[in-house]
This record gives structure tokens, sequence and C-alpha cells, in this order.
């Protein structure tokens, strides 16, 4: 009877062992992108007929000359609207769904751009415009980590000979987070009623998130035209190459941010729902760790030389979800 007793004990602890595993396991993975609570207030699914968008030409270039030329594009239901840091995209209009798209999916949304600079002075650069799909503003609040917030999107990609013809980046999707770090440029520092020193803080936006990049075969580095996906980034800053895209088509992408502030990154080819064997990493980006999240939105590269377009890039069912 001992030895069954201390059998029984074992099992238990066995079993809690694996439980906790399990656990442990789900915590670092954090949240399927796009599991919980449909937040319906926010991202689109371009299915309204009557869908329409207003650039409000010339865009912003403040990342660039500090020049925001308000107001900024806006589409005519409010969900989407255009970077006043970067600027929108030149082109972005409601398109019937791509073949392979969502069952019942009848529109989907077109970004492409070719001035993605200084409205009128190209810089022959790569430079890149930014759509924004608040949360913030739509809901009245920021969305917390321990709510397990996560955004989704399915990303057509076009035939290889549609792809803007170099090598580089191409397309972004990506979340706003803000967390607070110490000021290490504050002129002034503040004093305690006990004269003990205190670092003042401020607070840090950043935006973790993920860059196809297309590998062109007009490059001598490369045999054939494929396609990269890149995360941005490791706990380091450090980019991390993730997959190798080797055919156009449909790709689902999604990022979750857990309650310790790690940003949680998902994808895989094709358009169905994400799950845990989707998971690729997880990282606490710059080393930050997520206080708040307040927003997605998509990067559109171009070589800003007022002659190549950018990739056409497609997207649908831009989405937000909390888990709590």
């Amino acid at each position: 009877m001992k030895l069954g007793r201390n059998f029984r004990t074992l099992g238990v602890v066995i079993m809690g062992l694996m439980i906790s595993g399990a656990v442990n396991i789900a915590q670092a993975q954090g949240v399927v992108p796009g599991t919980g609570q449909k937040l319906t207030q926010v991202g689109d699914d371009f299915e309204d007929t009557k869908w329409a968008y207003y650039p409000n030409f010339p865009k912003s270039s403040s990342n660039i000359d500090k020049r925001v030329r308000a107001p900024e594009g806006r589409s005519s239901n409010g969900r989407t609207y255009g970077s006043d840091y970067r600027g929108t995209p030149d082109i972005v209009r409601r398109v019937p769904t791509p073949a392979g798209g969502l069952e019942g999916s009848k529109g989907a949304l077109l970004l492409q751009s070719m001035e993605t600079g200084i409205p009128g002075r190209p810089s022959y650069k790569m430079q890149q415009d930014d759509f924004m799909f608040p949360i913030g503003s739509r809901l009245g609040y920021q969305l917390h980590p321990s709510w397990n917030p996560s955004a989704v999107v399915r990303v057509y990609l076009p035939e290889w000979d549609k792809w803007d013809q170099k090598t580089g980046s191409s397309f972004g999707f990506r979340i706003s987070c803000r967390t607070t770090i110490p000021d290490k440029d504050a002129k002034k520092r503040r004093f305690s009623l006990f004269r003990k020193r205190r670092n003042p803080m401020k607070v840090e936006p950043y935006w973790p998130g993920f860059f196809i990049q297309f590998n062109s075969k007009t490059d001598p580095k490369f045999d054939r035209d494929f396609a990269a996906l890149i995360i941005r980034c490791d706990n380091n800053g450090q980019d991390v190459v993730a997959k190798q895209i080797l055919n156009p088509g449909w790709w689902t992408l999604g990022m979750s941010v857990s309650g310790d502030g790690k940003v949680h990154y998902y994808a895989k080819e094709g358009i169905e729902d994400l799950t845990a064997a989707d998971h690729i990493m997880s990282s606490w980006p710059y080393g930050f760790k997520a206080e708040k999240m307040s927003s997605f939105f998509f990067n559109i590269v171009s070589r800003d030389d007022n002659k190549h377009w950018s990739t056409p890039w497609i997207i649908d069912d831009a989405a937000a979800f909390i888990k709590r």
C-alpha cells in the first residue's frame, strides 16, 4: 500500500509537471492571433461595395522633412487612414478578391505606391508609405497586454513578374506598441523629498512586425525569383529571416502580445486560421516589454524615383482580437 501511495503521488507530480509545462509552452507562444473576441469596431473586410478612400494629397513626409500635410487620407467608413508620418499609399482601392481567397469574400484592398518620399521631390532611395488601422481612436482606449491583443490579415502575393524587380523589402505588416524607458536625454533630474535621484522616464513607441522581402533573379546573387518573410525583431533589435516564400499566392500573418509584454509572430501559407503550429518566434523587441497596443498598419515600399511602381499588394480581412 505504501508503494502504491508513492506511485499515486508520483503520478500526481508528473501530471502536475505536464500541465505546468503545457502552460509554460502556451505562455511562451502567446495567444494564437485571431482567437478570442473579435473587435468589431476595428479592422475591415472590404465587403461594402460603396467602400471608398479619399487620399487628400499631397501626403505627409514628416519622417524626412518634418512636414505634416493635413488632413491625411481616410476611408469613407473611418476605419482606415493614411499616416501623418510617412503618408498614404498612392493607390488605395477596393478590388475583387483574388482567386483562392476566403470563402464568401467578394472584396479586398489594393495598396500600391510610386511616390513614397517627399511629394514632387524623388529621393531615388527606397521609401515607404503607411496605411493605418487605428485601435485606440476607434475604441477610446488602447489594448493592455493582459488582454492578449492580436492582429491578423490575409495577404495576396502576386505572380513574381508583377513585383517591382528589385531585391529588397516590399511590404510590411506591423503593430504599434509603447513602453516606458529611462529618458537618458532629459536635461532636468527629479528628486524625491529625501533627495534621492530619480531617473525621468519617457514613453517609447515601437513597431514590431513582418516584412516581405523580394529576392529578384535580376540580382546576380539569385538564380530565381522568391521572397522571404522577415520578422522585426529579436530582443536585441536584429531582424530575423523567418521563412522562404517560394510560391506566390495567399498568406495569413498574425501577431499577439502577451501579459508579459512579449510579441508573438505567427504565419502560414494559405487562408486558413492560424493555429499553435504556425508559431514562428516570440521576442521582447529591442528588449522592450509592451505596455499598450494602439493600432496595426501596413508599409508599402517603392524606389521613390517617379518611375517604378511598388509591387501591387492586396490585403483582406484585417482584424484585431482580444482574449481575456
